[in-house]
């Protein structure tokens, strides 16, 4: 039987500023992409999150990021080595305390926005992420896009790289993700979605916005939860893959 994990970005909220149905969301994915504080996420919803994530029996995962709470992560900074591998640490040991409050721990790493983006190609990034992951924890598994530069080093460093898909996202001819720039950058037609998912699956392939099919060998689909109809998008590709007769599961259970 084929078996996939299903990820999502939870922990978003900051303050009164309410982001997505966490619990919701909690409900149908198997791993969570909880923020660290860096693109979102205040202490309060991060301890929440993590609670709740515990309830439903999903792993938690360091949903780490530039420091960039007013562009919520999604631009790129120019920081250096020593201070990109700073803020990740400080972000680990943060998310790491509030699991532990629940009796849970980290089960692995996922970068956000344009700092997952950078890690396709920017050495200096990839290396600092990954360099400090390893020195943390080196059974931490990161979650990464298929052909980055940031699983290679992953591999070298002896840390177990995880490639993943985006179920509610369209990809260019060579993998990438449409930028969200673009006004096809995000699916909204759960029919199509669901689709892709279970062909991603069972046949480990996606198609790109040009028609382009890409071969996929991902561990896990991402569901976004920030989106409109993200908790109906998202119980729609766990139920469309269970009935092809694929298995839900963490990557790391």
């Amino acid at each position: 039987m084929a078996q996939i994990d299903l990820n999502s970005d939870v922990g978003e909220s900051f303050g009164r500023w309410r982001l997505g149905d966490d619990a919701a969301i909690l409900q149908t994915v198997t791993s969570a992409n909880i923020a660290c504080g860096f693109h979102a996420g205040d202490p309060m919803t991060i301890a929440e999150t993590a609670r709740t994530a515990v309830e439903q029996d999903v792993a938690i995962g360091a949903h780490i990021a530039y420091r960039d709470l007013a562009g919520f992560g999604r631009r790129h900074l120019e920081c250096s080595y020593e201070e990109l591998a700073a803020d990740v640490r400080y972000q680990l040991g943060g998310l790491a305390s509030m699991a532990a409050a629940s009796g849970a721990r980290i089960r692995y790493v996922k970068p956000h926005g344009a700092l997952y983006h950078a890690m396709i190609a920017h050495e200096t990034h990839a290396r600092a992420v990954i360099d400090t992951i390893a020195a943390v924890d080196d059974t931490l598994p990161v979650l990464l896009l298929p052909g980055s530069r940031g699983l290679e080093l992953a591999a070298e460093a002896g840390l177990r790289g995880v490639a993943e898909a985006f179920a509610d996202r369209n990809y260019e001819p060579d993998g990438t993700l449409v930028s969200r720039r673009e006004p096809d950058a995000v699916l909204h037609d759960a029919d199509q979605v669901v689709a892709n998912m279970v062909r991603l699956a069972t046949a480990g392939e996606i198609v790109a916005r040009d028609g382009t099919v890409l071969p996929v060998d991902a561990e896990s689909i991402c569901v976004h939860g920030d989106t409109d109809g993200a908790v109906q998008m998202a119980a729609a590709v766990r139920s469309g893959l269970q009935e092809a007769g694929v298995e839900i599961r963490s990557f790391v259970a």
